[in-house]
């Protein structure tokens, strides 16, 4: 969803000439008609771009190719193994990463917990092993976010991706701006999914029509003069968060952000 907010110009500037794969994840919830990255955006952040397919999350062909031409070259190397450390913003699969490459190289199953949504690594991770030839090891580390965002507009798209806890935020401003982008990206699956007769840029009645879609309502208790009456009214904050839940999974469609 945000090839380009979805990255910390901190570590750029940290990892200097450094080498480094730059890995786009989830690349089956991007648009495909849209290119996730150019040379010239690209342009300093990696020395080659692997995009991981889904489920399988790429095979880092570049760093397994540099440990194999390293220990080719010299006889000192035969015994070296690697470690690659896998850093990034919250939320954006890097221990799916290491997990789907353990299952790839070594047939094994998961080394670190991962979840839908930010804080799941919450401490630097012992080394894990994802391949032998060449013995190459992986760091887990928690997400990392700059420490200023450099706009509003970044910081919803970063929320929208889960990479900052929605509470942080509000459902409600995160479902309205989700609104905004998808007209503005003329993807409006959400017409049909959720009953609308056409396309809506208000968001209340958009959240009206998938709160009863999908049933969701609350009781609240209404004083009247002669006492309280419980009320079934909709939930709004439920029907945001059910609408943000549906464009994570791609249910609304394929979109890039950025």
């Amino acid at each position: 969803h945000i090839p380009l907010s979805g990255r910390n110009p901190r570590l750029r500037e940290l990892l200097g000439i450094r080498p480094h794969v730059l890995v786009l994840n989830k690349m089956d919830l991007a648009d495909p008609r849209r290119q996730p990255v150019s040379a010239a955006q690209r342009g300093g952040w990696g020395r080659r771009c692997t995009r991981a397919a889904p489920g399988c999350s790429g095979r880092l062909g570049w760093a397994l190719g540099l440990g194999r031409s390293t220990r080719a070259r010299s006889p000192r190397f035969q015994n070296a193994d690697y470690c690659i450390m896998v850093i990034g913003v919250p939320n954006t699969g890097k221990s799916s990463l290491i997990n789907s490459l353990r299952r790839l190289h070594l047939k094994k199953g998961k080394a670190t917990a991962v979840g839908g949504e930010p804080g799941i690594t919450k401490a630097l991770l012992t080394r894990i092993q994802v391949c032998e030839e060449p013995l190459m090891y992986l760091l887990d580390t928690p997400g990392v976010l700059p420490p200023r965002l450099k706009d509003v507009e970044t910081g919803l798209k970063l929320a929208l991706c889960g990479a900052i806890r929605d509470h942080l935020v509000g459902e409600d401003v995160m479902a309205d701006y989700l609104l905004y982008t998808l007209n503005r990206l003329r993807q409006f699956s959400y017409v049909q999914r959720y009953g609308l007769p056409e396309p809506c840029d208000d968001i209340r009645h958009v959240l009206k029509h998938v709160a009863l879609t999908l049933g969701r309502t609350h009781k609240v208790k209404v004083l009247t003069g002669t006492g309280n009456v419980n009320v079934t009214m909709l939930d709004y904050s439920a029907a945001a968060y059910e609408l943000i839940r549906a464009f994570r999974a791609g249910r609304l469609g394929r979109v890039t952000l950025d």
